[in-house]
């Protein structure tokens, strides 16, 4: 390639780039999905816009898979596992028992009101019944949302991708004619189960790892934890296994983990993250032609609101009537299912393969998309305040930055006295650390002092705690539990289990 031509390629791109994360504050200010301004920019960007020609579904599919895994795992390293724990058997529910109510709702609904075969009904039902992490992720975490409804619809997000893509990869393959449900049941459920202990064994073994690594350079903390990461995805994927869920698993495992550098490391996949959606939603906009979306408008119309309005609310009340979830949250959980970039990215499977149809299935999923995220999107603020799904402002748990010093046998901890945090007012001598531990200096403002046993902490202090080795992991313990209590951490630890976590809940 010339270099003036690849000059024109990188400003192009880093223009692009500047444009999406322009996008990110207008489409907060509008309250739309960033989702749909990347995929404005595909389509202006793309043959009926500035000309640029991109029709390769195929490696749509590849690189729409790998930033899918990137999202994931950010979404899982991003997401207290102490939320998701309640109501991990809910989401593992909706994923799976859910998915599958909707796509036979979807699909015998879709068969029996448009002019298609029976096989494109059910590409239609299963491409479309698969929330989205991106967008779900994207949404829920600027509203305020209470802990367990935005987890349990988090969790699902990051739980439904692998079962759609088996049944859509099935449903699109030679093993249509000949395919039971038995069979496919099980191999969904090997795919599962597979990913499952895979990413978390790997994330262990990564986490073990990162603790006894000391790096000369903090800036490879990330990355190593990262393609750790990938690790899993990876081997999961060798052994037949998802992908997909053995990232997002290993994401959540590590991202509950007390690793080396975390602050660093969950910037920089956030980072990525950002940049995987972008990538991803503009490519998808590039594969689409607008000529032939207004043919796919009825179709789309249809498909969506037998979804929407049907499928996704039966399949929600089946699922959690069981675990005793209010209606009102059932209805929140229904309307906060967003579709996104993994059905579109689903919907380029039948386009690789050449099926019959396959076009129009993914005119109608991106419009699908489109339009009822338009509708979704900006009403969930709404919704959540009707059904009483919102909460007020909380305060986030204390962050504690680790590092391992490469010289010393030892940890510095890092932390902030943050809004809410119950460390403010407390004595040094109070904190009551596990030994070898101390702490060694206190930023307050523009002071810097080594403080002594009667020094009181205050809100926005920055505190250095020096650990001796193996103990971080019990001094961070301490400190989160004098954050949440303050004088009280004592009493409340020798709480009963059950009544200590629920002590103070709303």
């Amino acid at each position: 390639m010339d270099p003036a031509d690849l000059n024109l390629v990188l400003l192009a791109g880093a223009g692009l780039l500047l444009v999406a994360v322009a996008a990110v504050r207008a489409s907060s200010k509008a309250g739309l999905p960033s989702l749909l301004l990347y995929l404005a920019i595909g389509l202006v960007v793309g043959e009926a816009g500035l000309g640029l020609e991109f029709e390769d579904a195929q490696l749509t599919q590849v690189l729409g898979t790998i930033a899918l895994a990137v999202i994931l795992a950010e979404g899982g390293f991003s997401t207290d596992w102490r939320t998701v724990r309640p109501v991990a058997p809910l989401a593992a529910v909706l994923a799976t028992v859910g998915v599958g109510v909707s796509v036979v709702v979807t699909s015998s609904l879709v068969y029996l009101l448009l002019d298609v075969d029976l096989r494109t009904a059910v590409l239609l039902g299963a491409v479309a019944s698969s929330t989205d992490a991106a967008a779900v992720f994207g949404v829920l975490r600027r509203l305020p949302v209470r802990q367990r409804l935005r987890a349990t619809v988090e969790a699902e997000s990051g739980f439904n991708d692998p079962p759609v893509i088996i049944l859509v990869t099935v449903v699109t393959s030679s093993a249509w004619t000949d395919a039971d449900g038995l069979g496919i049941l099980g191999r969904i459920g090997y795919q599962l189960a597979a990913g499952l202990v895979i990413g978390y064994v790997v994330a262990r073994a990564a986490g073990w790892l990162l603790r006894r690594s000391a790096f000369p350079e903090s800036g490879l903390y990330p990355i190593a934890t990262l393609a750790l990461a990938f690790v899993a995805f990876a081997v999961a994927g060798l052994v037949g296994g998802s992908g997909l869920m053995a990232i997002y698993v290993a994401g959540l495992t590590l991202g509950n983990a007390h690793l080396p550098h975390r602050s660093a490391t969950a910037s920089f996949v956030e980072g990525l993250a950002w940049v995987a959606q972008i990538g991803l939603f503009i490519m998808l906009g590039l594969l689409a032609s607008p000529g032939r979306l207004l043919d796919a408008l009825p179709y789309a119309l249809v498909v969506g609101a037998a979804l929407t309005l049907v499928a996704r609310p039966l399949s929600v009340v089946l699922c959690a009537t069981p675990f005793r979830v209010p209606w009102r949250d059932q209805a929140f959980i229904s309307w906060a299912g967003l579709r996104g970039a993994v059905p579109i990215v689903l919907a380029t499977i039948p386009m690789s393969t050449g099926l019959p149809h396959a076009e129009r299935i993914f005119d109608v999923v991106f419009l699908l998309v489109v339009l009822f995220t338009l509708v979704q999107g900006p009403t969930l603020p709404w919704v959540t305040r009707r059904l009483g799904a919102a909460v007020e402002h909380q305060p986030r748990p204390v962050a504690i930055e680790s590092a391992p010093l490469d010289t010393l046998d030892a940890t510095l901890l890092q932390l902030t006295v943050g809004p809410g945090s119950r460390l403010a007012g407390v004595e040094v001598s109070e904190l009551r650390l596990p030994q070898p531990a101390a702490v060694s200096l206190v930023l307050r403002g523009d002071e810097i002092f080594a403080p002594g046993p009667d020094t009181v902490l205050r809100m926005g202090d920055h505190v250095l705690v020096a650990v001796g080795r193996g103990g971080h992991v019990e001094v961070e313990r301490r400190l989160h539990a004098v954050s949440d209590h303050g004088r009280l951490a004592d009493w409340y630890s020798r709480l009963p289990a059950t009544t200590s976590r629920s002590v103070g809940t709303t």
